[in-house]
């Protein structure tokens, strides 16, 4: 079928928006009408070369839509139902998988840096028949997603698609970075560097896990009313203020955990500097593949310092994904309405992506497809 797509090309250009062909779904897959997709960081981080994905790539992660078709020995959905695109699809059976570490998946984490879906194909290919890429199993900046079943999780009909699409990427990045991985409990002083749409999940999470303080730390203090209203209990505008002496006065010395969501080599030393002893730095942020962090170690192991990586939050994407869309609908969990700031039209992407650029989106934009 064809379809429209927002196609980079090469890092750091101009998004293109093209007519581009989708090929039906194969075994165990589903063709999606795509409703809604969030611009994340990491899209950015694509176009501009980060991640390094083969191009040309049709970009997107955090999507939600309708299923259209299923294809053969599909039994978990059926047309007409409203789902959310993962991007992490266990595979179930190497070692990762088998180890309880479904969120590290060998067989993902293999095929998505090729661009490829599960099979280690795609089912992409331009005006001139030329293969396109997928970014990471999803590609949702198209009017149409072919997706592995077990990556197209089921949404509540309480549930707004608009919502929805934020429990792609994130709202379980943000909130199971500290559930799952920090595990932060009341009364632990908590850091977020990256007033985001994952920092304000964040920022949430902590809150709901009584921490105190929760300090926002962001670059554009136009953003500090968002963070208040996620539960930040301080913000400090980095652009104005050196966060480091303010998070060790705050905290009486350093924080417990210090979580770096933007993938910026300076915020990470802050946020390292930040730490009390026996602080970890919950590392949520990927930085360009192409920077190094000047991260000075010299005090992690008198003072039992802790740096530790998580993707997707560490979640279990069939099991913690139901269960953090009934959160939200039982009102459990502020309203992921209030994350959205704006929504645009696909061949706005451009202007979205400068925005972000220019530290210039509140929350998250979201893109509306007819």
């Amino acid at each position: 079928m064809k379809m429209k797509a927002a196609v980079c090309r090469e890092y750091k250009k101009p998004i293109t928006i093209e007519e581009v062909n989708l090929a039906p779904p194969k075994e165990h897959e589903v063709l999606v009408k795509t409703k809604f997709t969030g611009y994340c960081h990491s899209d950015f981080g694509a176009v501009e070369g980060w991640l390094g994905f083969p191009l040309p790539l049709v970009i997107g992660h955090e999507a939600a839509g309708i299923v259209e078709e299923v294809g053969p020995g599909v039994t978990s959905l059926k047309k007409g139902d409203r789902v959310v695109a993962t991007w992490m699809v266990p595979c179930g059976k190497c070692e990762m998988c088998l180890s309880g570490r479904s969120y590290i998946c060998t067989h993902c984490h293999t095929m998505q840096p090729q661009g490829n879906l599960a099979d280690n194909t795609s089912r992409l290919t331009d005006a001139k028949g030329e293969r396109l890429s997928h970014q990471i199993y999803v590609s949702g900046f198209a009017e149409y997603m072919v997706l592995p079943e077990g990556g197209a999780i089921k949404v509540p009909d309480a549930l707004p698609l608009d919502q929805a699409c934020f429990l792609g990427c994130c709202m379980p990045t943000g909130f199971g970075a500290v559930y799952n991985v920090a595990e932060v409990k009341p009364g632990d002083s908590v850091a977020i560097f990256g007033m985001g749409g994952v920092g304000l999940n964040v920022v949430q999470g902590a809150k709901l896990r009584g921490a105190y303080p929760v300090i926002g730390i962001d670059l554009k203090g136009n953003k500090e009313s968002k963070a208040r209203e996620f539960g930040a209990t301080h913000f400090i505008d980095s652009s104005k203020e050196d966060p480091v002496p303010k998070i060790q006065e705050l905290t009486g010395g350093g924080a417990r955990f210090c979580f770096e969501v933007i993938g910026d080599p300076g915020a990470i030393v802050q946020a390292y500097w930040s730490l009390g002893i026996g602080g970890q730095l919950i590392q949520v942020g990927i930085p360009d593949i192409a920077t190094t962090t000047p991260l000075p170690l010299t005090l992690t192991p008198p003072h039992n310092r802790n740096i530790i990586g998580t993707l997707y939050g560490n979640v279990r994407v069939s099991v913690d994904l139901p269960r953090f869309m009934d959160m939200i609908v039982r009102g459990d969990y502020i309203g992921m309405d209030k994350l959205i700031s704006k929504k645009f039209r696909l061949d706005e992407i451009n202007d979205v992506h400068k925005a972000m650029m220019d530290h210039d989106i509140v929350g998250r934009w979201v893109c509306e497809f007819d």
